[in-house]
């Protein structure tokens, strides 16, 4: 059967999103103080860059997740969908309220505003019946 556009724009939403957060994650890791240059963030000290790569680590797992979803058909695509979503949002809420109140710097605006945009497409994705027969 063919992939209806939906079902196409949530795999592009998949590989957009896999492929973004795995690499994001990766520089975190290895070269946090590049990433960090590219966000036009500041240096941090040793023991923020140690905490900066453990964050790294998790948001190159959650881009991994969606690449482990679409390698694995309809039904484990929904499941990362469904399951980063919740992820995404509270990402995306505690770094607004941790922008909003100054413990980061508003350069770190993009995190929460790439978060809470993928968690409402995701959610719009699911709330339209994306891989209904997925379940």
């Amino acid at each position: 059967m063919k992939p209806t556009r939906l079902e196409k724009t949530a795999r592009g939403l998949a590989l957009g999103a896999g492929l973004l957060d795995f690499f994001t994650g990766l520089g975190l890791v290895f070269r946090p103080a590049l990433m960090l240059r590219l966000m036009q963030v500041g240096p941090v000290g040793a023991e923020a860059e140690a905490y900066l790569r453990f964050t790294g680590v998790f948001v190159g797992l959650v881009g991994f997740s969606y690449l482990w979803g679409l390698a694995g058909g309809p039904a484990r695509l929904r499941a990362v969908l469904e399951l980063t979503a919740w992820f995404r949002l509270a990402v995306g809420c505690f770094s607004t309220w941790a922008v909003a109140t100054g413990r980061l710097a508003p350069a770190w605006s993009s995190v929460p505003a790439t978060d809470l945009l993928l968690a409402a497409a995701q959610a719009w994705l699911l709330g339209r019946g994306i891989f209904p027969d997925a379940h």
